[in-house]
């Protein structure tokens, strides 16, 4: 039997100096993108498995140079490239304005690697939440959701592919690489208070191959997809719901594990079975979604204004409206079962 445990937990602080004054933008946390190595320390633990962090400096930190939007950012993410060390950094504003970096292994760009794209429309009228993800199974292509649109715009590199239009409000979008039959070519999203699912090889109902309502009344903002291709669901009600895309319908449900509103969820890529889920109240929490179980948890200082964890490792972090940045790691732990 095996199951996660906490490994470390770092607290930093950024100056203000180098983000100076961040809003708060929009209740789901987009703007934090995360890729890094840790190395093993002992976590302490209070009340109710809640961990204790280490406070550490940030040692060094950098800007981007050919970041240059015109509205606020709203969402940010990280891709691992073919070459060893290099990743790409796209950043998206509130007027769904792309921009793609190549970073080398010391986390600076590369010249000539940088490129933009505006949506069709060129981004007029009033700026929105804007969500961003890189497809895993090609990685020059990016799919960017504008909230105040109702549109998923899909690119190769700079090129526009598609415009995908949704009925409500998209809040969160992401390909779902690990289910075998899409492939590579279908993105979940959420919008309003249901789940939709499109294909990009399908030209029939605008691309759109499947919608699941959730809870009535209640808005989904975030989505998850698991190694094993369960896709994960939360939003207002407080709720996680699991879908099999197989049959499309919930395998399971955990009702009410987070206090407020669940804003961020991740699958752990050590074991599918467990959960990261992310509320408005400061809290991170990690639990057995099939148990409705929660194993342990951590809690920032203030709002959180961004929440990402690693593609490959169980590392993840948040940012606090206060300047801080929390990064957790946990890995498994082998139980012996005696009968």
């Amino acid at each position: 039997m095996s199951m996660l445990e906490p490994k470390r937990l770092n607290k930093a602080v950024v100056s203000e100096s180098l983000i100076p004054h961040p809003s708060p933008a929009s209740l789901q946390p987009t703007r934090l993108a995360l890729h890094i190595a840790l190395e093993d320390s002992v976590v302490g633990q209070g009340k109710q498995n809640l961990l204790i962090p280490e406070r550490t400096e940030v040692l060094e930190s950098f800007v981007v140079d050919r970041c240059p939007h015109r509205s606020e950012i709203q969402s940010i993410a990280l891709a691992e490239t073919e070459n060893k060390g290099c990743s790409l950094l796209g950043s998206v504003d509130s007027h769904g304005d792309l921009i793609v970096s190549q970073l080398d292994a010391c986390n600076t760009d590369i010249d000539g690697s940088t490129y933009s794209v505006s949506p069709r429309d060129c981004g007029v009228g009033e700026g929105s939440w804007a969500g961003l993800c890189f497809n895993p199974s090609q990685l020059s292509m990016a799919a960017t959701a504008r909230s105040f649109c109702k549109s998923i715009d899909v690119y190769d590199h700079d090129i526009h592919l598609r415009t995908l239009r949704t009925l409500g409000f998209p809040t969160s979008l992401i390909f779902m690489d690990s289910f075998k039959e899409s492939g590579g070519s279908m993105l979940a999203t959420t919008e309003g208070s249901q789940l939709s699912v499109w294909d990009l090889r399908v030209k029939e109902n605008g691309g759109c191959v499947q919608r699941i309502m959730g809870s009535v009344g209640n808005m989904l903002y975030t989505v998850s997809i698991s190694s094993s291709g369960n896709i994960a669901v939360g939003g207002e009600d407080r709720t996680v719901t699991v879908y099999d895309p197989r049959r499309w319908c919930a395998t399971s449900r955990w009702l009410n594990c987070s206090k407020y509103e669940i804003t961020g969820l991740c699958f752990s890529s050590v074991d599918p079975n467990y959960l990261y889920v992310q509320g408005v109240d400061y809290e991170i929490m990690c639990g057995q979604w099939r148990e409705s179980e929660k194993a342990f948890s951590f809690r920032g200082d203030s709002n959180w204004l961004g929440f990402s964890k690693c593609s490959d490792r169980d590392i993840l972090a948040g940012w606090c409206d206060s300047g801080s940045i929390f990064v957790a790691d946990a890995s498994e732990k082998n139980v012996e079962m005696h009968v």
